[in-house]
């Protein structure tokens, strides 16, 4: 087993790899975590980041005499075993209305349509226009539809974004996610149906940044990083002249990236300062941003996205907004990788089961042979031979056709069509 080192940030040194950056991504510039430590300069970005420990790798680069050598898996199990069980203690079993395949096709066309409606939101505040709020309602109402039919569809297929579909499907990610989130905390209609307009617009801001700088492949400078973090004020004042917003698009778009404890921007708003809506915002934003494939960072599995969101403590999220998204993903949400007691890799196909954690899952690579098998459907409810024992990053397996295996090939063609 290949073993890993965990040292604070005062053991740092050039030369030595870095394995990955503990806490929260949102505390450091790096879009890659995974990097040789070259320069001075991004030596001096990490001691000065919030991140206070690390993982380094030290067969890819140097080594430090006092950190304590320990196999990855077994260090981190220990510390996964409290969130694990914490996460299973409040994860409700999945409730829909109807059955996840039968939602998918209409999923897929919403979120098309959706798409094709905020990009046209985008040109229109680029072109310095005010954007038409009204002409976004018809496509509010047909996610919070298809949110109220199985809100594990639309919030899956949306995660599921190529080149530069990143900002309209996390638009409507964020949308569908927040339409779920309010269901599940009992908000009041007039309160969901204003959530799930605002997830379309919450990142409306970023339409005043320089498109190379949003798709930029590489580490932020300082400055770049201080110019992106201006696009919630910038999306606040475009929404006001919008006219007509309602004062929940508003907050969610101006708080969205503000934290519990008062650390996040732009006004640093802590404890009861900070709106339920606004809470539910910056869930709902970083749980479809680490689970997205970028053309600089590959998308965290989204059942480890939750498993790490936990583990980085009350200060960044509300325990309870964060414990409802559970209830609305899943514990292991569809579209997540997951390692099964008989050595198989198995992707979620559906979380809609009465145990929150024992998902319907499609088996499809043997670890052992360390190749792919024939795809085969296991209901593990159902199934007390087999049982998921860990999250798997699909990047380090030559799983084929992931997303195929749980939407459909028909379904993401429908997906792309026209994008």
């Amino acid at each position: 087993m290949r073993e890993l080192k965990k040292i604070t940030t005062d053991q740092l040194r050039l030369g030595m790899f870095v394995a990955e950056l503990c806490g929260s991504w949102t505390d450091h510039p790096f879009w890659n975590t995974r990097f040789r430590l070259a320069s001075a300069a991004d030596l001096d970005a990490i001691r000065r980041s919030p991140v206070a420990e690390l993982w380094i790798d030290p067969t890819r680069g140097l080594d430090v005499e006092d950190a304590e050598a320990t196999p990855l898996a077994r260090t981190r199990a220990a510390c996964a075993e409290r969130i694990e069980r914490e996460l299973l203690a409040h994860a409700a079993p999945v409730t829909v209305a109807e059955p996840l395949a039968d939602e998918l096709p209409r999923a897929a066309r919403v979120c098309r349509d959706s798409a094709r409606a905020v990009d046209a939101a985008f040109a229109a505040a680029r072109r310095g226009d005010s954007i038409d709020l009204h002409a976004l309602e018809p496509v509010a109402n047909a996610i919070a539809a298809s949110v109220a039919r199985n809100a594990q569809a639309l919030t899956s297929l949306a995660r599921i974004k190529r080149g530069n579909d990143y900002d309209r499907l996390h638009a409507v990610a964020v949308s569908a996610l927040l339409s779920a989130l309010g269901r599940a905390l009992d908000l009041p209609a007039a309160e969901c149906a204003a959530l799930t307009l605002a997830g379309l617009v919450h990142d409306i801001g970023k339409a005043a940044l320089p498109a190379a700088l949003l798709d930029k492949a590489g580490k932020l400078t300082p400055e770049e990083f201080a110019l992106v973090r201006t696009h919630p004020l910038a999306g606040h004042g475009i929404l006001e002249r919008a006219g007509d917003t309602g004062p929940i698009p508003l907050d969610v778009c101006l708080h969205h990236h503000e934290k519990v404890d008062g650390t996040g921007y732009p006004h640093a708003l802590a404890g009861d300062a900070l709106s339920r809506y606004a809470r539910m915002g910056a869930v709902c934003d970083v749980y479809d941003a680490v689970t997205s494939e970028r053309a600089y960072k590959a998308g965290w599995n989204p059942a480890t996205a939750l498993r790490r969101m936990a583990d980085w403590g009350e200060g960044h999220f509300d325990a309870d907004v964060l414990r409802a998204l559970v209830g609305v993903v899943g514990l292991y949400p569809v579209g997540s990788l997951v390692r099964l007691e008989s050595g198989l890799l198995a992707v979620v196909s559906d979380a809609a089961t009465r145990h929150a954690d024992k998902p319907i899952v499609t088996a499809l690579y043997c670890t052992q042979r360390d190749a792919p098998v024939p795809a085969r459907r296991l209901d593990l409810a159902a199934n007390e031979s087999d049982r998921i024992v860990a999250r798997e990053d699909a990047s380090l397996w030559r799983v084929p056709q992931l997303d195929e295996a749980w939407a459909g090939a028909e379904v993401l063609t429908l997906l792309r069509a026209g994008a």
